[in-house]
Parts: structure tokens; sequence; C-alpha cells
């Protein structure tokens, strides 16, 4: 158990190193789901709001790095 833990633990920091980007694009999969679920109609404007939302985010936590 001990070695597979070893083993599991680099590969998960790579995902929860940053806790505030994992926190920010949850967030932006919310607002886009969110407002997918509202408008049905306009989903295209939903994929930008995902596209944008995540391109913005990683870019301020390029900036920041």
């Amino acid at each position: 158990m001990t070695t597979m833990m070893s083993l599991i633990r680099p590969v998960a920091a790579l995902f929860v190193d940053d806790g505030w980007l994992a926190l920010a694009i949850m967030g932006i999969v919310a607002l886009a789901a969110f407002f997918a679920y509202l408008f049905p109609s306009l989903s295209l404007v939903a994929g930008t709001i995902l596209l944008f939302g995540c391109l913005g985010v990683l870019f301020v936590n390029v900036l920041t790095a």
C-alpha cells in the first residue's frame, strides 16, 4: 500500500498543485453550465464563456507565477 501511495501522490500533485487555479476553472465551468441550462438555445455563448474564461484564468495564473 505504501508503494502504491508513493506512486499516486506525485501524479495527484500535478492536478491539485495550484488550488486557486483548480477552483477558478471549476467556477468557470459551473458558470458556463448554468448559462447553458438557463439559455439552451445559446449554447455557443456558453462555449465562449468556457473557452475565454478558462484561457483568462490560465493567463492570470501564468502572470502571477
